[in-house]
């Protein structure tokens, strides 16, 4: 039986603990799909919390075209009896409303 020399176990640990890092990375939570669904002119839920790289998925479930718009970061146009989606970038709240029915509103709350 050969026993490993201290300078052998040197040069070998740096790379054992690299790689027990990048399994670590491996077992992160995956990203969720945060489901809303648009009935009777409403979203519901209207408040979501998500993290970034979740996904909203709206189902529309009204007769007529819909949207979640939040100026200047989303704009997805979900047609009636279809769904449309987006993913989560960045941190912060955004309020979103129909296009077409101004009265509709939610709200996606990111945080990490």
């Amino acid at each position: 039986m050969k026993v490993m020399s201290v300078m052998t176990a040197m040069a070998i640990l740096p790379g054992l603990c690299l790689a027990a890092g990048l399994s670590l990375l491996g077992t992160a939570a995956s990203a969720a799909t945060i489901e809303v669904t648009i009935e009777k002119l409403a979203f519901e839920p209207a408040v979501v919390k998500a993290q970034p790289g979740d996904t909203i998925l709206w189902h529309n479930k009204d007769v007529m075209d819909h949207t979640a718009t939040s100026k200047g970061n989303f704009d997805v146009v979900i047609p009636a009896g279809k769904s449309g989606s987006m993913v989560v970038k960045g941190d912060g709240a955004f309020d979103y409303l129909c296009r077409y029915h101004p009265n509709m509103k939610g709200r996606i709350e990111v945080g990490r």
